[in-house]
């Protein structure tokens, strides 16, 4: 049997001095009898995947709200991309896999029903303002509860990758910096491709500096950038892209920001405005009723404040859920 301790002793056989070692965890915040097979990484990954927040991220939006069609990326869709790349640029690095895993799985757990939109809705309305990745560690360490405990119990390793997938401080792991970068590889690629698919652009829309570069089509690009990543990251102690791969990939960002993401094609001002309307009228319905919230989150009320619970409850909705939620109260 491939043992726990095995599987330990073979990480220091096979991973790179840079990888991430599971039996060299800062550990958890409660500490726990360890599994006889699995390790520390393994776990933590295996509790995201069966959480109830991962499987509410079917149904939430990535780019397109309400879209016509059943190929368009959903945030578990993406959450799986960004997995695939990022473990293959942590195998070809000989870094570790499972960590990787890990933050990916667990990195957009935190996102609102309708994409950015819900977001920046929350970050307006909610006192303190509303940040998706610090939503994310909030669902792991808070509000999904295990058994006989709060929250998921994560290694630092993997609560650190998720808080810090995004803004301005980087992760401590190698595998956390991979799937920050593998996370803006996904996104920007497959919304490229949601976007040529609903036709908004075109392939001659986008800008020829950056195609001769990173490659012309969706598979092309992926390939370039992981492999560009795994070249210039090889035996260091923090991953990247390299300048010219990372300024190519930057101006395609900003592109997509200017002709996609802003498009009112893409997210209509009606379509806005009542993602608006049901999010703030949700929102100001539980701050004045929140004993009608569910009664795992009125348990908390006294530590946390009602504001505090009616933003997760909110944030943790699907698209389709906030929507039958609000005409339930509302009509």
């Amino acid at each position: 049997m491939i043992t726990r301790e095995l599987q330990e002793k073979r990480e220091h056989e096979i991973l790179s001095r840079y990888g991430m070692k599971a039996d060299q965890s800062a550990g958890r915040a409660i500490e726990e009898t360890k599994c006889q097979i699995r390790t520390d990484f393994q776990r933590d990954r295996d509790r995201i995947i069966h959480s109830k927040a991962f499987r509410r991220l079917m149904h939430k939006t990535q780019v397109f709200l309400a879209p016509e069609g059943d190929h368009y990326r959903t945030r578990l869709t993406h959450t799986i991309e960004v997995s695939q790349i990022a473990r293959t640029i942590a195998r070809g690095l000989g870094v570790n896999e499972d960590l990787t895993e890990a933050i990916a799985m667990g990195h957009d757990l935190g996102h609102t029903p309708f994409g950015h939109s819900g977001e920046a809705i929350l970050n307006r309305i909610h006192p303190g303002g509303f940040k998706h990745n610090v939503q994310s560690l909030r669902v792991v360490d808070v509000l999904e509860q295990g058994r006989n405990r709060r929250g998921m119990n994560l290694t630092f390793e993997v609560r650190d990758g998720i808080l810090n997938h995004t803004g301005q401080t980087m992760p401590v792991t190698v595998e956390g910096q991979i799937v920050r970068t593998s996370d803006r590889i996904a996104y920007i690629n497959h919304d490229i491709d949601d976007a040529l698919r609903s036709g908004i652009i075109s392939m001659s829309d986008l800008p020829a500096e950056c195609i001769a570069v990173l490659g012309s089509s969706h598979k092309k690009r992926i390939d370039t950038l992981v492999k560009d990543m795994i070249a210039n990251s090889w035996d260091k102690e923090y991953a990247s892209l390299t300048e010219e791969k990372s300024q190519a990939m930057n101006e395609l960002r900003s592109f997509m920001f200017r002709n996609v993401y802003m498009n009112n094609d893409v997210k209509k001002v009606e379509d806005l405005n009542k993602v608006e309307l049901i999010i703030e009228s949700l929102y100001d319905y539980f701050c004045n009723n929140p004993d009608q919230l569910p009664e795992e989150y009125c348990m908390m009320m006294d530590e946390f404040g009602a504001a505090e619970l009616v933003k997760d409850y909110v944030a943790g909705m699907t698209d389709r859920f906030a929507i039958t939620t609000y005409e339930k109260i509302f009509q």
